[in-house]
């Protein structure tokens, strides 16, 4: 597959951090899942984390948005650490936006309803409330499903409606857990479009997991492998797939990105 980005970002006018883990470590009961783990993202970028089942990369997802706390280690938004900012002020003060695997909508609401229900919280204004509800519905081309229960929406339209929900708070950082998870080419595709959309046109930062390695690497700017709970390789798509221990430890001699 031919990249999805037009050009990518090789350095970043300011190389600023916007999310820092620094020596993070995290244990499950006498199960080591992340050891002296160090990641960054920097403001603008769309970074993808790469890596078997198991690693650790939705629990750095669940770290981030506060859902659990390291054992050791710190988190930091805009300079600022975080660890004891429970999930709701993360999300509302540090503007964090997140999209799971599974789930993230009502089922037996419609779009419009389902859409309406988080505007309620995130929006008080309640004319801008309306105003944002149908400018998602309509860039994420909705409209024919407005009215439409989500639990009878495609696999693609479920995923649209997600994003679409974590944007009505505005984030600075949107977290993607799997966006490509069993979907088929073209939805990819436009996923893809709608990830580096988001980048360049209102400047969200990004990070994503997928086992699509292919899929993930059309679309980012950096990309990390986690291993035994270490980020041991990271950089660009080209250079990451020629790392010696990113070969070993993940991708195998024989990967190419097209």
């Amino acid at each position: 597959m031919s990249n999805i980005k037009k050009f990518r970002i090789k350095s970043f006018k300011q190389k600023k951090s916007i999310l820092t883990l620094e020596k993070i470590s995290l244990k499950f009961g006498r199960k080591n899942i992340l050891d002296n783990l160090n990641l960054k993202l920097n403001s603008g970028q769309i970074l993808g984390l790469l890596g078997p089942n198991g690693v650790g990369k939705t629990t750095i997802f669940n770290l981030i948005t506060g859902l659990i706390s390291p054992d050791f280690g710190s988190i930091s938004i805009n300079s600022e650490i975080v660890n004891k900012y429970p999930i709701y002020q993360r999300t509302l003060k540090f503007k964090i936006g997140f999209v799971p695997q599974h789930g993230g909508y009502f089922h037996d609401m419609t779009v419009f309803e389902n859409l309406k229900a988080i505007a309620e919280i995130t929006i008080n204004n309640l004319s801008y409330r309306n105003e944002k509800i149908n400018l998602l519905i309509s860039k994420f081309e909705l409209d024919p499903v407005r009215d439409i229960k989500a639990d009878f929406l495609s696999g693609g339209q479920k995923k649209k409606l997600v994003i679409a929900l974590s944007l009505l708070s505005d984030p600075k950082i949107l977290l993607l857990d799997e966006p490509f998870a069993a979907l088929d080419v073209m939805t990819i595709k436009t996923l893809q479009e709608i990830i580096v959309n988001l980048q360049s046109n209102s400047n969200i930062s990004v990070i994503l997991c997928d086992h699509q390695a292919r899929d993930l690497l059309a679309c980012v700017d950096s990309a990390a492998i986690i291993h035994n709970g270490k980020v041991i390789a990271q950089g660009t798509p080209s250079t990451l797939i020629q790392n010696i221990d990113a070969r070993n430890a993940y991708f195998g001699e024989s990967f190419k990105i097209v």
